[in-house]
């Protein structure tokens, strides 16, 4: 049998409440003295107000299921606007009329926001310099920006629905991510950095193709390195070409005397050798340019950062360098790069450390998956911070200016950095080497 409904059962509750009152009241009228028109007069009236008592109360009790009931149906169908009237909170009713109509007014809020932020990240995606891509399960693409349609050439409206290999974005899709790569697009060619992810919509699996066009910063920071490289080799040049100039125009004039000194041959063997002591110069300096210009790939092996460490502060004669041992730490890297990083740091802390009469000391710790290395003087600190990665620029009697600069090319080589600042707490300064723990 088919269950009765709700309505069904609160009315028969409703007649079974007023069924014994009514039957009792009817057995003593019945039995009374009481004329035959006023015993069926009164009976009528008390089955109907029975009755209606009974069909009251399952409107009173139906009627505000059925509002509750319409208000879910317009929160789920997203209309936020309809409210329940009468909700107070006197009553159960009134407390749950409440938290429905305060329901609706957060979910119309969150709406409003999702709406805002919606707004906002099309507006963004419109105007980035960035080419977006979305594309659903079966590579048919979903989404795109503007500039997007830029590098293909095409409006949104003939793009949307055809597949990666229709558009020329294939080769985006595949390989490695991030890379950069060289690609003719129909709008534009040059440089790109090709980003991929993934995300879902709708339960469905899209792919994310994010493309950055690199030329104009490349450009631009080709522009500042040959900046920077003329300004170094000028500033070299300079240097050098200006005391050759000079004693070659003195060694000129002394020729064309007729009255020579005479000690005029030791003059001139003097002025040689200045001549050829600033070539010499220049020799070294070319050669310390293309030892920074060629540095080759590191070679990865398993190394341990302590037997490192040790190994290099014991090729150091000059100064009592202290260990602050770590944890043991092994990771993969290029053991002889490494080496001499190290030494380029260690040499310019105790060059520093001497000229004051401090210390150094050499430290290592695990930090976050990877391996922070430090090296602190007591040296006087650094005067000026911003040319210190400068090629060829240094402040030391004779010094190449190329020791940081190597030292940095092979921290990042290794995926790594390296950076040297002052020191808060004390003099001197502290350089701090991280590299990656792959284990």
């Amino acid at each position: 049998m088919k269950p009765l409904l709700y309505e069904r059962r609160i009315l028969l509750l409703a007649l079974a409440a007023g069924l014994g009152s009514t039957i009792v009241a009817l057995i003593l009228l019945w039995i009374g003295s009481y004329s035959s028109k006023l015993q069926w007069t009164l009976t009528v009236m008390m089955v109907i107000a029975w009755l209606s008592f009974a069909f009251s109360t399952q409107s009173r009790v139906v009627f505000p299921l059925r509002t509750l009931s319409n208000l879910l149906a317009a929160l789920r169908e997203g209309d936020f606007s309809i409210r329940a009237r009468g909700a107070s909170r006197e009553d159960a009713l009134g407390e749950v009329l409440r938290e429905v109509n305060a329901l609706g007014e957060t979910l119309r809020q969150q709406r409003l926001g999702a709406l805002e932020a919606t707004a906002l990240l099309r507006k963004v995606m419109e105007e980035i310099d960035v080419a977006v891509f979305a594309f659903d399960g079966a590579g048919r693409l979903r989404l795109v920006n503007r500039a997007g349609e830029r590098i293909l050439s095409q409006s949104e409206d003939r793009l949307l629905g055809r597949t990666a290999q229709e558009l020329g974005l294939l080769e985006c899709l595949e390989g490695e991510t991030p890379k950069i790569a060289q690609i003719t697009f129909p709008g534009k060619s040059g440089r790109w950095e090709i980003h991929r992810g993934s995300f879902r919509e709708a339960g469905l699996a899209h792919q994310l193709l994010v493309i950055t066009d690199l030329s104009r910063a490349l450009r631009e920071e080709e522009r500042q390195a040959w900046q920077r490289l003329i300004r170094v080799l000028g500033h070299e040049l300079n240097n050098s070409l200006a005391p050759i100039k000079s004693v070659a125009e003195n060694l000129g004039s002394m020729l064309h005397r007729k009255d020579r000194a005479p000690d005029w041959q030791e003059d001139m063997r003097s002025g040689l050798n200045i001549i050829a002591a600033r070539t010499d110069g220049l020799a070294r300096f070319m050669s310390a340019y293309a030892r920074l210009a060629k540095l080759p790939p590191p070679v990865f092996q398993s190394v341990d950062v302590g037997v490192w460490i040790r190994r290099v502060v014991g090729l150091e004669p000059r100064l009592q360098v202290k260990i602050d041992s770590g944890p043991e730490t092994k990771i993969q890297a290029d053991p002889d790069q490494l080496e001499q990083l190290l030494i380029n740091l260690l040499r310019n802390a105790v060059d520093a450390a001497l000229e004051t009469g401090g210390g150094v000391q050499v430290g290592w710790e695990r930090e976050n998956g990877s391996v922070r290395v430090w090296v602190q003087d007591e040296g006087p600190g650094i005067p000026n911070a911003a040319n210190l990665f400068v090629p060829f620029f240094t402040t030391k009697q004779g010094g190449s200016g190329i020791g940081l600069v190597l030292s940095r090319q092979i921290a990042e080589a290794h995926g790594g950095s390296l950076t040297l600042e002052n020191r808060e707490s004390s003099r001197g300064c502290e350089a701090r080497l991280r590299l990656p723990i792959n284990n």
